[in-house]
């Protein structure tokens, strides 16, 4: 069972447009890398390259997207998303806007 109180990465792998693979583990709103690092081994999936858009996109939205180009190694999906999900107990004014959310 997972704790409220702690916020969790969803890392989701997208072949041909649906959710071939998905796992949760916790996580904290700054810090995905290290949650990856634990988390992708389990998928038997090597590291992404966290480029300038990758960052931009964690830090305004809490979601970004890995193509198989941001790997080193060769992967068997279309794209890799990962995205924050909050923990029960964070306040809605703290969290940051949805990039669906209308502006």
């Amino acid at each position: 069972m997972t704790n409220p109180d702690e916020g969790r990465l969803w890392i989701r792998l997208i072949k041909k447009q649906r959710i071939s693979k998905d796992i949760m583990t916790p996580c904290t709103r700054d810090n995905p890398e290290e949650a990856l690092r634990e988390a992708l081994p389990k998928l038997d999936i090597s590291q992404p390259i966290w480029m300038s858009k990758h960052v931009a996109d964690w830090e305004s939205y809490a979601l970004t997207r890995f193509k198989p180009e941001h790997f080193v190694d060769p992967v068997s999906f279309d794209s890799m998303e990962i995205s924050y999900v909050y923990a029960e107990n964070e306040k809605k004014s703290d969290r940051r806007r949805s990039i669906w959310e209308e502006v």
